[in-house]
């Protein structure tokens, strides 16, 4: 005791007691409340270590200070900040499961505003561990139990101590940038996650703080008018009226996409031959919906995202604009974008609720803000779900587990609805325990664990959408429904394709640039109960087409709105994809880049040279695409859409909306009680009591006890 009495005594000595107290502080916040889960030894050793460099340059700093009195009260200052803010991260992430950020902070996508609520700010018992070095010390202090160290540190000892401290974040930094390249320009725009397990909470601020002022000074900047030379574009290029055969097929039915992950158009009709040598059908499932006569599927659908991956092909879903050339949209703007997107729309046009539901914690591509400013009424994330170890795949919630667990939520809802699911299982590193693998379904021995795996999980979502399409027959909701069906992305890429490349009747060896793009196809399946004239149709399209296609379908006209998709049904098309990287694909011509080559579409020979006129197609096409992919990033680099109010249509209020789980749950329970017997959820006209027993229990977490919906 009296060797901590000395040691607390000296400077250097409270500064280590209180930097170690810190980051034993981290630790536990990192791994009970964040439940950041490092994937493999590096990101492990990360966690670990990343708070110490920061911690330390913010203490060592205090050393060049010389007035004992000003030393002290600025250590306390920062010690106090420091805790402070790995304190109100750990509140706001039991609220939100999501970090704190500038946004937040300044009431930009609301931690201070509707939604937080301080009288039931959720402290725990144990939090005071969380202050209790700063409580010791302070008393300690004022019991004269410990003095203060009137001897100042020379400027040299300073710097050393500081020079030190600096090396060990920069080491930091330089392992974690190895590890995952493009940390800080790239994954801090794409996902948080990434930056407070490899760098920590400060380094996140600190990020983030930039990231802002960037944003901040391009908005400013933001001329208004330019909103009307983009509408100007959309009329006289992209908007197309209805196709009236079509046109309101689907009015009033509930709306209910499916996200496939990471699930390529390959895996459609694929048959593989498995290690014990006999043929297995990857997706039987999924086959028979694409060739059933109430959907109508796409042969020639491609997926059109950048760097934001997933979300980049809920944006495109969503809104209808693409992504951004670099960063996730979501991550970078969605905490204060002004969107005109889907659930707001089918909301004050025809009356729908709305949900998300989705196996990873909120906080991912910043969907917790993001979905406010879209105006989703419901996001159930992994905070509504059983989060046992048994449940839980590298990514989130298992699929099998999401669908059958969201029940409980889904006939809450007023019907009609609008929900999106998505899936987490078939996303790389497709890792799946042997408990939840078909033992009837056997997968390739291709040299590359990665492809194995993938036809096994992508097996596993096949399995779970076809207990959930059951469910949907079983409790009455498929024949209200329409269910959409895409895939947001490629699931095989880099040098993994070589391996990939001989199960989908492509060459290793003669792999190239155009095989790569045509490798960018997903399914898309709109399934319309009762409609016998489903087909497959070969029209090329993509994810930036979805929306305008869906709101004709259901009978809402989007001829005010600005979206850059174009209906799939409807006639006039421009008949070419736009590619995120500035390529595109048409029927006949196929440029795999914006630099790149030019590819016979249905050949896959490369052309070399070209006459006159195909130069002036080539060169024409490729400016459409240009201008297309112009006009989308200007809209939402500057968030124009602020400037635009088109007729019939309110602004989104993102502080209407609370996705924690005890204001969801009063919310549902309170608009079924106020709406009585006009209720129109499926509990209700189910005589309030739940749908959950249609649902199979054909699932090992279910069978073996290990999973119990949260929400009853």
């Amino acid at each position: 005791m009296l060797k901590v009495k000395k040691l607390l005594s000296t400077r250097i000595g409270l500064l280590s007691f209180l930097l170690v107290c810190l980051w034993m502080k981290s630790m536990i916040a990192y791994f009970s409340v964040f439940n950041l889960r490092g994937v493999g030894t590096a990101e492990f050793i990360l966690m670990i270590i990343n708070p110490i460099g920061f911690t330390a340059i913010c203490f060592t700093i205090l050393l060049f200070i010389r007035r004992t009195s000003l030393f002290y009260l600025s250590v306390f200052a920062v010690s106090v900040l420091l805790n402070f803010l790995l304190y109100l991260n750990i509140l706001y992430y039991r609220e939100f499961t999501d970090f704190v950020t500038i946004d937040t902070l300044t009431g930009g996508a609301g931690v201070f505003q509707h939604g937080f609520d301080f009288g039931s700010v959720p402290v725990h018992l144990f939090d005071f561990v969380y202050w209790i070095d700063i409580v010791v010390v302070i008393i300690l202090l004022l019991l004269k139990k410990i003095k203060f160290d009137s001897e100042y540190m020379k400027f040299s000892e300073a710097f050393g101590y500081l020079s030190v401290s600096m090396a060990v974040f920069g080491i930091n930094l330089w392992f974690a940038e190895f590890n995952k390249h493009q940390l800080i320009s790239r994954r801090a725009q794409s996902d948080k996650t990434y930056v407070v397990r490899y760098l920590g909470l400060g380094p996140w601020m600190l990020t983030d703080s930039y990231y802002t002022h960037v944003i901040d000074s391009q908005r400013k900047e933001a001329n208004k008018n330019t909103i009307y030379k983009i509408k100007n574009y959309i009329q006289n290029n992209r908007y197309l009226a209805p196709n009236t055969k079509m046109y309101g097929i689907a009015k009033n039915r509930n709306l209910i996409i499916i996200h496939l992950e990471s699930f390529q158009q390959d895996l459609i009709d694929r048959n593989i031959k498995g290690t014990d040598g006999k043929m297995h059908v990857v997706t039987p499932f999924l086959n028979s919906i694409y060739h059933s006569q109430s959907t109508y599927a796409f042969s020639n659908f491609f997926n059109q995202v950048g760097q934001g991956k997933t979300a980049d092909a809920e944006n495109m879903m969503e809104t209808s604009t693409f992504g951004l050339p670099a960063g996730a949209f979501f991550a970078k703007y969605g905490s204060s974008q002004t969107f005109q997107a889907m659930p707001a729309i089918l909301k004050q046009q025809e009356g729908y609720s709305s949900a998300v539901f989705h196996g990873n914690v909120g906080s991912f591509y910043n969907r917790l803000n993001t979905y406010k400013q879209m105006g989703y009424e419901n996001f159930f994330d992994q905070s509504f779900y059983d989060n046992s170890s048994a449940n839980m795949s590298p990514w989130g919630i298992k699929d099998k587990l999401l669908f059958r667990d969201s029940v409980p939520m889904l006939e809450q809802l007023q019907q009609p609805f609008y929900v999106k699911y998505l899936t987490v299982t078939n996303h790389l590193i497709y890792t799946m325990a042997n408990e939840d693998k078909d033992p009837s379904f056997a997968t390739v021995n291709s040299g590359d664990a990665l492809v194995n795996k993938y036809f096994e999980t992508a097996h596993y979502l096949d399995q779970s959408v076809q207990q959930f399409y059951d469910y949907l027959k079983k409790s009455g909701l498929y024949n209200k429904s329409v269910i959409v069906l895409y895939g947001d992305h490629y699931g095989i890429s880099g040098s993994d394709l070589k391996a990939f490349a001989p199960y989908i009747g492509s060459s290793a060896k003669k792999f190239d640039s155009y095989d790569n793009t045509m490798l960018q196809r997903t399914p898309l399946m709109i399934d319309v109960p009762g409609h016998n004239d489903g087909r497959i149709i070969d029209t090329y399209a993509g994810e930036i087409d979805v929306m305008p296609t869906l709101e004709h379908l259901l009978g809402i006209s989007n001829k005010d709105y600005i979206q850059f998709g174009q209906d799939i049904f409807s006639s006039g098309r421009k008949n070419f994809v736009a590619l995120r990287n500035g390529g595109f694909v048409t029927p006949t011509l196929t440029l795999t880049s914006s630099h790149g080559s030019y590819y016979n579409t249905q050949t896959g020979v490369k052309i070399l040279k070209m006459d006159s006129s195909e130069k002036k197609y080539a060169e024409s096409v490729k400016n459409q695409v240009a201008t297309l992919l112009s006009n989308s990033d200007k809209l939402n680099n500057e968030n124009l859409l602020r400037f635009y109010h088109p007729k019939g249509f309110t602004k989104v209020n993102p502080k209407n909306y609370n996705y924690t789980v005890t204001a969801t749950e009063k919310r549902l329970a309170h608009t079924n009680n106020y709406l009585a017997a006009k209720s129109n959820s499926l509990f209700s006209r189910n005589n309030d009591k739940s749908t959950l027993s249609d649902y199979t229990n054909d699932i090992p977490e279910v069978q073996n006890g290990q999973d119990v919906p949260k929400i009853k």
